[in-house]
């Protein structure tokens, strides 16, 4: 068994480190970028890649001055290993966590169209409850975010979900984001003595530009669906991915827009902006998501318990 051992460890053609670089360089689709981000020089990073090649006998990236892409080989090797690294990767973090060999982090993703005024409820309780855990934040688009918790670098994404989840992530609380139409101060609305008239204005919103939240993401998708339902058939003039930039931007006069009721109360002392209430509501869902088949520590699950919507 040792006489097996030492020769697979000696005719082995990579180790995790040079797994590790394989999967930066197929993620990136370059050398360049791959190299940055593991501290090493494009030359450096590139024979590290072409000796895994060598010494497998397969060429893993076709390689071109424009851009670098998976071969079929490369595409089953990083489609196998995903699973491998993340799981190698949880593995060192739960040794780290149980046998206190660095403080205690949780690593918390949130969608960009998610603003500002959210935080609070996602962290207030649970930083109370408990002080000394370290919260680490990301925010990036939830495409990332999905990607980003499968493979074990975020434990808990807080996202407007797409309509099919990947298979190893799982859904651990749901919450509904009631929406509501802003204009800027200076737009005469009409009215029916004290009340909005909402066929009048319904018309005039139509003629009005329009600052949108990215109609690629999964909330634009929704938005976007929602607005020509209700005859609203808008061509933004400006498109976002974050809800904050939006409501400043109305409150400047720049345009009207839909956004979170969650988004407005941090905003009110300082940019002042009209809600049009409709008769139908847009509400989108949030949820927090996690992956499966993983031991969650104690303070992970506090955390998503202690979520406040």
């Amino acid at each position: 068994m040792m006489h097996y051992m030492n020769e697979f460890l000696a005719k082995s053609p990579f180790d995790l480190y040079e797994l590790n670089l394989f999967h930066l360089v197929a993620r990136r689709s370059s050398f360049t970028k791959a190299g940055q981000e593991a501290g090493l020089t494009q030359s450096a990073i590139t024979r590290q890649i072409r000796g895994m090649e060598d010494r497998l006998g397969i060429t893993l990236f076709e390689r071109t001055t424009r851009h670098v892409k998976l071969t079929r080989a490369g595409a089953r090797l990083f489609e196998k290993s995903d699973a491998l690294l993340a799981e190698v990767n949880g593995t060192i973090r739960e040794l780290q966590r149980d046998f206190e060999l660095v403080p205690q982090t949780i690593r918390v993703g949130i969608s960009r169209s998610i603003g500002f005024a959210y935080l609070p409820g996602f962290f207030f309780a649970f930083r109370r409850k408990f002080p000394g855990v370290q919260i680490q934040l990301a925010q990036e688009p939830s495409r990332t975010l999905l990607q980003n918790v499968e493979q074990n670098e975020l434990d808990v994404a807080l996202l407007s979900p797409p309509p099919h989840l990947p298979r190893g992530l799982k859904i651990t609380h749901r919450f509904n984001d009631d929406f509501t139409i802003i204009a800027p101060p200076q737009l005469q609305l009409p009215r029916k003595g004290k009340q909005i008239d909402l066929i009048k204005t319904g018309k005039l919103l139509m003629t009005q530009r329009w600052i949108s939240i990215d109609r690629e993401c999964n909330t634009g998708k929704r938005m976007h669906h929602w607005l020509a339902k209700n005859d609203l058939r808008i061509e933004p003039a400006m498109e976002l991915d974050n809800f904050d930039v939006i409501v400043n931007l109305v409150s400047l006069g720049m345009g009207v827009s839909l956004v979170p009721h969650r988004v407005l109360p941090i905003y009110f002392n300082r940019r002042a902006v009209q809600k049009i209430s409709l008769k139908e509501k847009f509400s989108r869902e949030l949820v927090v998501v996690v992956r499966k088949n993983r031991k969650q520590a104690e303070y992970l699950t506090n955390f998503v318990e202690n979520i406040l919507f």
